[in-house]
């Protein structure tokens, strides 16, 4: 592991390693398919958390049933107290219902983040008000707590959708969090302009979906992510030196095998960290 980096695995749940005292540095935790846990500078935040099974449910009987290959790692009542939720584009394994809104009523100080674009959508889905949600547009900064500084970026989950008065449907996030820097690609693909971009946030880790994209799927309005190297690429090209790639294992009809992330990892020739996103581990950025 390069100095500053550490990836650890951990015995026990997920929910016994949260109730531990907060280490210094920033600690990440995946949650499967694009979600994340980030805890550091006495906060935690969440990323794209989707911890049910409500997929399932609205696919039931069709040709993509969408029935998990993993289990959540953690039940929404052991998460303990969050500070903010983020999600980046409005698709149910990003802004679950399921998810949000038991958070959110549990948690009364709780607030969610959302494109602007999604507004209404995010605060239907989270049960909540105006008072509770902050909503950027790509390009917009935001410090909606003490400590944490937001960034939006653009994200083309196949294009750079816009709404009527061009806010952007999917958004990227870098998160500034006890002294460092974490990019969340939300789902994209290369798009033109991307890695000035994304050099200019000067992260100290990527989140990258590596799923990949097909026409099969894009003709069932399932639209695609980076392809693993095409994700390696965006993270060498914008200078930052550690990756974890995530989006998969989640849906066997649009997943990669975690032995191809493994055997691009252990490429000689590869000029970032790369590690596969896995459950029971710590990854943390050292202070």
């Amino acid at each position: 592991m390069p100095a500053g980096f550490e990836a650890q695995p951990f015995a026990g749940p997920l929910s016994a390693e949260l109730a531990r005292p907060e280490s210094p540095g920033l600690a990440l935790y995946w949650l499967g398919q694009a979600g994340f846990l980030l805890r550091g500078g006495g906060l935690t935040l969440l990323i794209d958390p989707y911890l049910s099974d409500s997929l399932a449910e609205k696919y039931r009987a069709t040709p993509l049933p969408h029935l998990r290959m993993m289990p959540p790692p953690i039940a929404l009542t052991e998460i303990g107290p969050v500070d903010l939720i983020l999600c980046t584009h409005a698709h149910t394994d990003h802004m679950d219902p399921a998810t949000l809104a038991p958070l959110l009523a549990a948690q009364p100080t709780l607030r969610l983040v959302a494109p602007r674009a999604k507004r209404a959508e995010a605060m239907a889905r989270g049960g909540i008000g105006a008072e509770r949600i902050v909503t950027l547009d790509a390009g917009e900064a935001a410090m909606p707590l003490p400590g944490l500084h937001l960034r939006a970026t653009r994200a083309a989950h196949e294009d750079l959708a816009q709404d009527e008065s061009g806010a952007h449907l999917f958004l990227g996030y870098a998160i500034r969090l006890a002294g460092k820097t974490v990019f969340h690609s939300g789902d994209s693909i290369p798009f033109a302009g991307q890695v000035e971009e994304v050099r200019a946030l000067k992260a100290d880790l990527a989140l990258l979906p590596v799923n990949g994209r097909s026409a099969a799927l894009a003709r069932q309005k399932v639209p695609g992510n980076f392809f693993l190297d095409e994700a390696i690429a965006l993270a060498a090209a914008a200078g930052i030196p550690r990756m974890i790639a995530h989006h998969f294992g989640m849906f066997a009809f649009n997943t990669t095998p975690r032995a191809t992330i493994e055997a691009a990892a252990a490429r000689p020739a590869l000029s970032l960290t790369l590690l596969p996103a896995a459950t029971g581990m710590e990854y943390r950025l050292l202070p």
